[in-house]
């Protein structure tokens, strides 16, 4: 019997040490559940596209408009933006939740960029032709700066001949950048050194006997 009775009082003494270690719930306060995570929906817009083709250039349609229109060759962020701001259009806005009217409304300034921003942000400023500036875009702009090296190569133009050569044209440092071939580094001085015929030292050979002094030349007779 005096082995229950220890063992009644040890399961008394460890259900007081959980009581006293539970939080007391104050008396009359209502016990709020935790909120259940918020469900999104399962069903999509109908009409959202996941790719989207803007200026013959097929887009991400999950991304928003000013994050994905700069994947558009001569598109920027900021040029993005700025085109963006003179439509009245939100950045945020995803572009596959746009429709026909609003996607041809983007080609229409992409086109027109250069009538509706400063000519310092145009990327095609006083045009070799015409003389205008204008600011291209896609296979345009390709194009163009193509005819571009082509015209400086025919010309032998300083920029021609870089071209020509594959060097770097706007006065890049060529002693470590733009290199060729395999890595030497050390091994080109030592093998320089060693074809290189050795120099005669001014005092002669070691171990040689010096040489002899030249003689005196001899005095007139007087007659």
């Amino acid at each position: 019997m005096d082995k229950k009775e220890g063992a009644a009082r040890v399961d008394e003494k460890t259900e007081k040490k959980k009581q006293e270690k539970q939080p007391d719930k104050k008396a009359g306060q209502p016990q709020h559940a935790p909120k259940p995570p918020e469900k999104k929906p399962d069903v999509q817009d109908v009409n959202f596209r996941q790719l989207v083709r803007v200026s013959g250039i097929v887009l991400d349609g999950n991304k928003e408009v000013y994050r994905v229109l700069p994947k558009i060759r001569g598109i920027g962020q900021n040029t993005a933006q700025v085109m963006l701001h003179i439509m009245g259009m939100k950045e945020d806005v995803k572009l596959g939740s746009l429709n026909e009217e609003e996607i041809a409304k983007i080609e229409e300034n992409i086109l027109t960029l250069n009538k509706n921003i400063p000519a310092w942000m145009a990327n095609r400023q006083r045009d070799y032709n015409t003389g205008e500036t204008l600011h291209l875009s896609g296979s345009e702009l390709e194009i163009s700066q193509r005819e571009d090296i082509t015209r400086h190569k025919r010309i032998k133009s300083y920029k021609g001949v870089r071209h020509i050569l594959g060097l770097p044209v706007r006065g890049q440092r060529t002693r470590t950048s733009f290199r060729t071939g395999s890595a030497i580094g050390v091994s080109r001085k030592k093998a320089a050194a060693a074809a290189a015929p050795p120099k005669a030292s001014g005092g002669g050979a070691k171990g040689a006997a010096p040489a002899a002094p030249k003689a005196a030349p001899a005095e007139k007779k007087k007659e």
